[in-house]
Formats: C-alpha cells, sequence, structure tokens
C-alpha cells in the first residue's frame, strides 16, 4: 500500500511551484556557479511554537531593499492585505543565507574576474541564449518562453544569474575543462556504442546472492520472479529485475565488464559492487549506431566541457574563497549591532540587506507570495470555522507522518526525534521552517475536513481487490498522437509475438521508461486511479492485443502477459489495514478538494503576478485600489 508523505501539503494542493526545466545543461550551469542560482521555493505556514533552529534570527528589515512593484500592497485576500514588508520578510526568511551565498559567489566571480582581465560581453551572453536554444532545437523565444514559464526565470534573471557565470567560469577555466582524445572517445562508445539489455537483482549479503544465482541458473525465465522476491534495488525489482541498458563508461566498470561477457539468456556471476552482489541476466543487446565520432566531436566536446566545468568550478570556488576575506553578518548578532542593514562583505565590498531583500523578491517574490497567500486562505477559514491549530495537533501530525514512514521505535509507536531529523535533513530546513512549511497546512486542513471521510462497504471491497487481488501483466506502447498510435498498432497486430512488441516500443514509444525497458511496466490492479486503462487490460486474454486507449493527450497500446495470483488472504484478515490506509487516502483527497474549493471560492488580488479572480458572486463587489495596479509588466 502506498505508505507515503507529502513533503509539503501545499505544494500538492496548490500546485503552483516551478517545474524543473528538461535543460540539465542549463541548470546544471547554476551547479556550477554553487548557489549563483538558488533552488525551487518551499511553501511558509505559522511559526512553531517550539523553535528548534540554531541558526539567529535575520536582521530585521527596518529600511525595505527596491525591488518588484513600487507600492506596498502585494495582493489583497478576501479584502486582507499583504504587504511588501512581509513579502520581503518571508522571502529572506525563506530563502536569505542561500540567495546570500550566491551574491557572495558571484561577488567572488567579479573580483576574480576584474583581476585576470576577464570581460563577459553582452553579446557573449545573447549568444549564449541563442546556442543554447539551438541544442534544444527552439526557437530563442521559445526557450526564453519556456524558461519563464517553467522554471519562473525571467530572461534577465536568465542572463545575470545563469549565464553571466557561467560563461565567466568558461574562461576562468577555459585551460583546465578541455577534454582529451580518449574521453571524446569514450563518450562517443557510451553514447553510440553497443548496449546490454540486462535484468538486475541485488543484494547485500553475498552468501544470499550465491544462492539466488544458483536458483536463476537452473530456471532462467524466473529470473523476473527471484529479482521481485530478493533484489534490493527497488525500482527494478518491481518490473521483474529490468534496468535501462548498461553502455560502457556509464557506471561502475565490474558491471559492465559482467554485462558486455554476456549472451541473451546468460547469467552472470556475483559481481561485487559497491558493497553489495549484483546478478546479471543478459536479455539481448543492443547493436552500436553508425554515427562516426568526426560527425558529433563538436557536439561531445561541448558536452564533456560543460561536464568538467561543474567539477572544476567547484575547486575554483574552494581557491577563491580561501584567498578572499569575507565576513558573515546576516548570521552574527553582534556584527549586526555594529553594521547595521550590511548583510557581508567580500574583500571589504558591503552587500546590504536592501540589495538581499532586492535579490530574494527577484528571485522567489511570486512563489512566496503565492503561500502567503495560501496560508492566509487557510487561517481565514479556521477563523471562520471556529477551529484553531495547537501545538499537540501540530506533534500529533508530526507523529503520523514518521508512522506512515515507518520512523518508529522497538514499540513501534512514532521515534519524533529521528523523523524530526529525517525531514529536516531531506528538505533542507530547520525544524521551524519544516513546521511552517509542511506540518501547520497540514495540520490545518486536517482540522477542516477529517470529521467528513467515511469509508463504507464499497471503499473496503475496492481496497481489498487494488491490494490483493490479480493484476495483469502488460506491456505497453506509449503514442503521442493517433496516427502514430494507429500505424503501430497495425504493425503489432500483424506481427503478434511478444518480442517484436517489445522492438515496437523500443522503437516508437515516446515514455522513456517504456522505451528503454522494450515495453515492459508494472502489473495493472484494479481501482488503482487508472480507469480507463485498467478496464481495457482486465478485459485482455494472455497474450491478446488492445485497441488503441485514449488517456489525456496520449495514446496507448497494450498487450497482455497473463495475470498474477491474487494474495491469500480474506478481506476480515486485513480488515482494520484496508480501513487505516483508506481512511488516509481519503482524507488526502477531502483536504485537496477543501483547499481547492476555499482557494476558488476566495477574492484574490495578486498584483506581484498581475493576476486577479473572483467567484461570480463577488466579481461586481470586487474592491479595487486605485492606488494599486497589476505590475506583472514591470518586473
Amino acid at each position: 500500500m502506498d505508505r507515503s508523505h507529502p513533503r509539503s501539503f501545499l505544494c500538492v494542493v496548490a500546485s503552483r511551484w516551478p517545474l524543473v526545466v528538461t535543460a540539465g545543461v542549463v541548470l546544471g550551469a547554476a551547479l556550477v556557479a554553487r548557489g549563483v542560482v538558488t533552488g525551487e521555493a518551499e511553501a511558509q505556514a505559522p511559526r512553531a511554537a517550539q523553535p528548534a533552529t540554531s541558526n539567529p534570527a535575520p536582521a530585521p528589515l527596518a529600511d525595505l531593499p527596491e525591488g518588484g512593484p513600487p507600492h506596498d500592497v502585494m495582493a489583497i485576500v478576501n479584502g486582507k492585505d499583504i504587504s511588501r514588508q512581509t513579502l520581503v520578510q518571508a522571502c529572506v526568511e525563506r530563502h536569505g543565507e542561500e540567495v546570500l551565498e550566491s551574491l557572495v559567489n558571484k561577488r567572488l566571480i567579479q573580483h576574480h574576474c576584474r583581476k585576470r582581465g576577464v570581460e563577459v560581453t553582452p553579446q557573449e551572453i545573447d549568444a549564449e541564449v541563442t546556442r543554447m536554444a539551438k541544442r534544444f532545437n527552439l526557437g530563442r523565444e521559445q526557450w526564453l518562453e519556456l524558461l519563464a514559464n517553467q522554471r519562473g526565470v525571467d530572461e534577465t534573471q536568465y542572463k545575470r544569474d545563469i549565464l553571466w557565470p557561467t560563461i565567466a567560469l568558461r574562461k576562468l577555466a577555459a585551460d583546465r575543462v578541455q577534454p582529451t582524445e580518449d574521453e571524446i572517445r569514450e563518450a562517443h562508445e557510451s553514447r553510440f556504442g553497443p548496449a546490454v539489455r540486462a535484468r538486475l537483482i541485488v543484494v547485500t549479503d553475498a552468501a544470499k546472492a550465491q544462492q539466488v544465482r544458483r536458483e536463476a541458473v537452473a530456471r532462467p525465465e524466473d529470473f523476473p520472479r527471484l529479482a521481485m522476491q530478493h533484489s534490493q534495488d527497488v525500482n527494478s525489482a518491481s518490473i521483474g529485475g529490468l534496468i535501462q541498458p548498461i553502455r560502457r563508461h556509464m557506471g561502475d566498470p565490474l558491471i559492465e565488464q559482467a554485462a558486455f561477457a554476456l549472451r541473451p539468456g546468460e547469467i552472470s556471476p556475483v559481481v561485487e559492487a559497491a558493497g553489495q552482489h549484483a546478478i546479471l541476466m543478459c536479455e539481448g543487446l543492443i547493436p552500436a549506431r553508425n554515427t562516426p565520432l568526426e560527425e558529433v566531436r563538436g557536439e561531445l566536446t561541448e558536452a564533456l566541457v560543460e561536464q568538467k566545468l561543474r567539477g572544476v568550478a567547484n575547486d575554483l570556488f574552494g581557491q577563491l574563497q580561501r584567498s578572499a576575506t569575507i565576513v558573515n553578518i546576516y548570521n552574527d548578532p553582534g556584527l549586526r549591532d555594529t553594521m547595521p542593514g550590511v548583510v557581508a562583505t567580500v574583500n571589504g565590498e558591503a552587500i546590504t540587506m536592501r540589495q538581499l531583500g532586492k535579490e530574494c523578491l527577484d528571485r522567489h517574490g511570486e512563489e512566496v507570495l503565492e503561500v502567503e497567500i495560501s496560508h492566509l486562505l487557510l487561517r481565514q477559514e479556521l477563523k471562520q470555522a471556529g477551529v484553531t491549530v495547537s501545538q499537540s495537533d501540530l506533534l500529533e501530525e508530526m507523529e503520523h507522518a514518521a508512522e506512515l514512514a515507518g520512523v518508529v521505535g522497538p514499540t513501534g509507536d512514532a521515534d519524533l526525534a529521528r523523523w524530526k531529523e529525517m525531514a529536516t535533513t531531506e528538505q533542507g530546513l530547520s525544524y521551524d521552517q519544516y513546521v511552517r512549511d509542511s506540518v501547520w497546512p497540514s495540520a490545518a486542513l486536517k482540522k477542516l475536513t477529517s470529521s467528513k471521510v467515511k469509508i463504507d462497504a464499497d471503499d473496503l471491497q475496492k481496497g481489498f481487490e487494488a491490494n490483493y487481488g490479480e493484476r495483469v501483466r502488460c506491456r505497453a506502447i506509449v503514442l503521442g498522437n493517433l496516427r502514430r498510435a494507429q500505424e503501430v498498432w497495425d504493425k503489432a497486430r500483424q506481427n503478434p509475438s511478444i518480442e517484436y512488441f517489445g522492438d515496437l516500443a523500443e522503437e516508437y514509444s515516446i515514455e522513456p521508461s517504456s522505451r528503454s525497458l522494450r515495453g515492459e511496466a508494472p502489473p495493472i490492479r484494479k481501482h488503482g486511479g487508472q480507469p480507463q486503462l485498467e478496464e481495457v487490460a482486465f478485459e485482455l486474454a494472455d497474450g491478446e492485443l488492445s485497441g488503441i486507449i485514449q488517456v489525456a493527450d496520449k495514446f496507448i497500446i497494450l498487450k497482455s502477459e497473463g495475470r498474477t495470483e491474487p494474495i491469500g488472504v480474506t478481506i476480515d484478515e486485513v480488515r482494520g489495514e484496508l480501513q487505516r490506509d483508506i481512511f488516509e487516502k481519503k482524507l488526502r483527497l477531502a483536504m485537496s478538494q477543501e483547499f481547492q474549493r476555499v482557494r476558488s471560492a476566495a477574492r484574490i488580488d495578486n498584483y506581484l503576478a498581475g493576476t486577479s479572480q473572483a467567484p461570480p458572486a463577488k466579481q461586481a463587489a470586487r474592491r479595487r485600489d486605485g492606488a494599486v495596479t497589476p505590475t506583472s509588466a514591470v518586473r
């Protein structure tokens, strides 16, 4: 059963956070600068009543920084203002340290560039924009629009915070990032050379590994079952040990050596790698592509330069930091008293609170404001319902999260101390922030919804079938348009072998996992949240081909490989566990629906993003502040 716990409930229900752009190289440049560009923002909630952070509180923002809209009201929520000061303070509290680090690092690069006589011109930055757009087969404007829409990075930020430091570092480290001929050859072999399709079993115990291998050698056709039973690599175990094709120079050399020594159907010896014991079964060989090295030399060289740049940048920053005089005033109350309004100095040059606040607002203002709006809505709803979130509610919510994650002590009770450490470390937050960001919103919505959640006999029956009933083992091909789906379906109909279906999946499927695993996918269960697929899958006989199934904007073709056996328990034996699991899932759904209801019923004017909303009944009565106008264009 699904025992996952959301990292931050508001991240789920608000659906506001920017997506990670698939342009890994571009955003990898942010890594190069070690903080010159910061990561995604988190949600924000009322402070915990029990602070547990060792960092001192940041200096108050008495003198607000410039940046953002030129007025004091950032949003109006059901008639309640969110001020500029509130938003800037929230941005600095959430992102002050990471943004300050990026500002310090950028100053270090600037100082070193001046010292070395290195200059990055606007023409070079513009050329880099064009180059990156071409890399992803996009026009310049399309690329910038993609960054703005999916990553929340506008053109100015992109050029200033990503491209400028990337180009500067590339120039500063030019003599250390050029790849050798051997590195280019290996990159060519990794990308275009042969590969091995394989299944994998990983165990930590050497004796068990030998035992499992003996069973696999005796009955190679049972390898998928053995992987599901014994492998400790959860991702591959769930699909019978299938892994991405193994290529040379991409991972552990011992694993690669063992894989390339196999012929189809053979089982490898036990391979010890990274403190674990691996067993491979060769499913087939993928021949090398006929792509001459000289045709892709430039592309491979460019990728290797950027890969090396990430490593070289760490060394360069280490050198710059060791040779620079950096004073962090932000976290030192004593220094703050003697240098008011200054958060750091780099070689004697001050970075002010005004600059830090402006940078925080520029980078994170819109997403933090959305969170502030969401929290204000919840506080308003709690007040209207006449309920409060107490400290005991927060502790109860954390205990519940720990139990769901399996973080319990010897008696089975939640190990709260260990859970707090795990949750804060994983999210990179202080305890205060964790409670405010993750625990309080969840506890608040639970207060508003838990009494409305009911479980009936139909829920129990569906839960039993989903978790303990039979499942359909299918291969799947995912296509992006109907015409191509019809072509592939006709090919599969004319050659009904499962091997040929795998060939089609490998050639045509647009879903990476389906393509690399030749269509293999986890068995489909009833009531698993995919009703269209489930209905078709459970009507298929063993070996039967489905019709074309449209799910959203995708077109899917299934081929049945039989069914799994139901787990041999009765509904009464697992009733308690089912009730807990179903209640948890229905509660989460109710919480999400409640938040959407609260938000859709609210009147919200977001002046930072330049958006407004109001339910129809409030449209006519919407308050318009004549001194406040949408300012999305100003940013």
